[in-house]
Formats: C-alpha cells, structure tokens, sequence
C-alpha cells in the first residue's frame, strides 16, 4: 500500500539522519580507556557544560551554586598544568565569578558572550544586542501568570521559561502554545530557540556554545579533548570537535555525542578519576 511505502520511506530517512547522533552508554571498558589516554596526554582540554552536568537542575535556577565536592574536582583539574578545564555556560558571568572565580580555570558565560581565562579580566566575545528583550519577555511572563510553578530567567543575552516545578501535562500544553507564539514573533528576529532541561531558551543565533569551544580549540595542539554537556546547547560543541576527542552527553538521547552518561554523579566519577 502507497501510505505504508511512505512510511517506511520516511522511517529510514530518519533512522539516516539519527542514526550516527545515537549515542552509546559509555561502558566501564570505554571509562577506563578514557582515564588511560587522559593521564597519557602532555596537553589536555576538557570542555564541560555546567548546570545538568557538573551539578544538578534545580527547581529553582538561583539555587544553583556549586557544592564543595565539584569546586575541589574543578580545583584539581585547574591545577594541573598540561590542563585547560574550560566551564562554558548559559550563566551569566556574575554567577560564574561569584561561584568558580577563584579556580584556575576559563570561564565562558552566557553561552559564548563572555570570556575569562584564568588570571586575566572578563572580556566580551560575541557583540550582540539586546533589543528583542523588549519583545519576547513579555510573551514568557505571561505564559508565567498562565502555568503555575513556572519561571522566567533572564541573564544578560538570554532569556529562559523554565517550567520543571510545573504541572507536567500542563507544562507541555503551554510549552506547544509558548514555541507557536515564540516562532511567529522572531521570524524577524536574530534569535534562536532552543529547547532545554525542561526550559526553553531565547537567545541571540550568533552566540552559541560551539563559537566559544572553537576559539579555545584553536589556542593549542591537544592530545586530549573530552567535551560532557546535557542539553541542546551543549550540541553546538560535540559537532565541532574532531572525531578522535570524546563527547558526552548526560542521560540518553539523540545526540551528536558519542557517549553518554547517566547523572551528574557518574560526570564526577570521571573527572575525579583524572585526579587518581
């Protein structure tokens, strides 16, 4: 029949383009090779997310500080000179200087926006506007006032709606609603959304993860790049890496990483396996 034809047509489209971004449990065997060609390696960059991978969502985004378990991984790592430990978030640089400004490592914030490396002043990457603020927030807050438990975040260059203490059921109706308002109103706009850890996201489309990895890729000769991140965002930095660094992603899913780990619990048996 012509319907069945074009289905299975269309499934194996999809299993084409899905296929290779399916990526593998990282097993006890890969764990171990990766800590092996770590401790191996004369110059190392590992590029790591920060909410959902070295710590935990939460509820509540401003509860988010690191605790002292991930800020002594971090100092370790950062300590080590053959390193470059590079923390690349959505967070604004505040947050990171207040939380992770005294380790010896570079900070990217706002996806991209804002750089610091260590020793050295914060330093704007990206030039981008803010204007579409003006538009777009009030889209998010009233889809606020309309689902209990939601919130809106906004850092410098971004803005988030983030629904993880909402009604599920709920949530996902007005998610639906938010993305078809959100589409009609930034058709003329230079921005992107992007669909999160139960958030979605509004950001500037010149300023993502991917750009800001770039630059620190291109600063040396690595024989050893790991990039771990959980959401689409982290996306932009899997598919710039060449095929021989180890991408990872948090919780099983499509994706252009090559592994992927379980919990925030299992990233720190990794980077905290370097230090042994």
């Amino acid at each position: 029949m012509q319907w069945a034809h074009d289905f299975m047509d269309k499934l194996t489209q999809t299993a084409d383009i899905q296929g290779p971004l399916l990526a593998k449990q990282l097993t006890r065997t890969v764990f171990d090779r990766i800590v092996t060609d770590y401790h191996k390696a004369s110059r190392r960059l590992l590029l790591l997310d920060y909410d959902g991978t070295l710590t935990r969502s939460t509820d509540r985004p401003e509860r988010a500080a690191p605790d002292e378990e991930i800020k002594r991984i971090l100092s370790r790592l950062g300590a080590v000179k053959a390193n470059e430990v590079v923390v690349i978030s959505g967070r604004g640089k505040s947050f990171l200087d207040e939380h992770l400004g005294e380790l010896d490592i570079t900070l990217i914030g706002a996806h991209g926006v804002w750089m610091r490396e260590a020793g050295t002043e914060w330093r704007v990457i990206e030039h981008i506007s803010n204007e579409w603020k003006e538009t777009i927030e009030p889209i998010l807050q009233l889809h606020v006032d309309r689902t209990p438990g939601a919130a809106v975040e906004e850092t410098e260059y971004s803005l988030a709606w983030h629904y993880r203490r909402a009604e599920p059921e709920l949530a996902a109706v007005r998610l639906a609603e938010l993305k078809d308002a959100l589409l009609s109103l930034t058709s003329n706009l230079d921005v992107s959304i992007v669909d999160g850890n139960k958030v979605l996201e509004i950001k500037n489309t010149n300023v993502n993860k991917g750009r800001a990895a770039t630059a620190c890729y291109a600063k040396d000769q690595w024989d050893f790049v790991i990039a771990i991140g959980d959401d689409w965002t982290d996306e932009d930095i899997f598919t710039i890496l060449p095929s021989n660094a180890y991408t990872i992603r948090v919780g099983a899913d499509v994706s252009s990483a090559t592994y992927y780990l379980k919990s925030v619990a299992e990233v720190r048996e990794l980077l905290s396996a370097f230090s042994t």
